[in-house]
């Protein structure tokens, strides 16, 4: 039986465009894993990754992540450690060729129960780990086979809830045993300063609409406000009042073309206190004032995976 990379490509997108019946997101029945299908190109777009796997399958994307382009086409994927503000395009995408993806999610706390299984000698980390919190590579056989078991559980639902659980922990251990596990143990690491960045970001993404105050969020998490300021750019490549301001844009992006609000309640919805300024940086990272881009932009680029 042929088990060649190639192989496991071809049949997931046979099965993957046999389940989306329209393109877009596609949800399943597997809480942690989605799709994603589309037959055109995309315009760059702004989008969060959560902790998460997202594989291409076929076609191909583009990633702008601090100033840098990173393009990864069918078996690359993009490995995320924690919520990350990037800029996304799709660069191949065809109705004869669609671009085809899929996205496993998950949490720290399933990397870290899968740590605590491993040998002791599997779990160093160098100091050429990236800080950042998107790591790229390309799928192998050992990835591909568990995917694919996951894939086809879909076809029997009635076994998902005992077989998911496990094939997920068998792909965390297969990621961790690679490239990847080194740089998602550093967020891991006890009283690393990147473990304290990614607490941070969870305060952040949690209280977003918020006003943040950096004295008293380094105070929180045992960090001078030079550190925060130093190691919270290291992983996201922006300051935290940045970071805070992506969230808010994307929520209100968000909002704009899923409940029909207005501009002024979508503004006060995720924090701002002036819609005036509130439409002035929302064309600036989106490119059109809220109520043109909601009538205009029909994508959800969260969800490309």
């Amino acid at each position: 039986m042929d088990t060649s990379p190639q192989r496991y490509k071809e049949e997931l997108i046979q099965i993957i465009l046999a389940k989306c019946a329209e393109e877009g997101v596609m949800k399943t029945a597997i809480p942690s894993l989605s799709f994603y299908t589309t037959t055109t190109n995309t315009e760059c777009i702004p989008a969060i990754y959560e902790p998460s796997l997202c594989l291409v399958l076929q076609g191909a994307k583009i990633l702008l992540l601090g100033g840098t382009y990173y393009r990864y086409d069918a078996l690359g994927y993009v490995l995320a450690s924690t919520h990350m503000p990037t800029r996304v395009r799709i660069t191949e995408a065809s109705t004869e060729h669609p671009f085809i993806s899929l996205k496993l999610t998950f949490t720290m706390e399933d990397i870290f129960e899968v740590m605590k299984e491993m040998e002791p000698k599997a779990m160093c980390v160098t100091m050429r780990t990236p800080e950042r919190g998107l790591c790229f590579g390309e799928s192998n056989t050992p990835l591909l086979d568990p995917l694919m078991r996951l894939v086809r559980l879909l076809d029997t639902p009635q076994n998902i809830k005992f077989m998911a659980p496990l094939i997920m922990k068998e792909l965390l251990y297969i990621v961790m045993s690679d490239k990847g596990g080194e740089f998602l143990r550093k967020y891991l690491m006890d009283g690393s300063s990147t473990q304290q960045v990614v607490k941070v970001i969870s305060k952040i993404k949690n209280d977003f609409a918020e006003n943040i105050n950096i004295k008293e969020l380094a105070k929180t998490f045992a960090m001078s406000e030079s550190s925060l300021y130093h190691n919270f750019k290291k992983v996201t490549l922006m300051s935290p009042l940045q970071f805070q301001k992506t969230l808010r844009l994307e929520e209100a992006r968000r909002m704009l073309l899923t409940q029909g609000l207005d501009a002024s309640e979508v503004a006060f919805a995720v924090g701002y206190e002036s819609p005036s300024q509130f439409s002035r940086e929302y064309v600036r990272m989106f490119g059109l004032p809220p109520k043109t881009y909601a009538k205009t932009i029909h994508h959800d680029a969260e969800n490309i995976a």
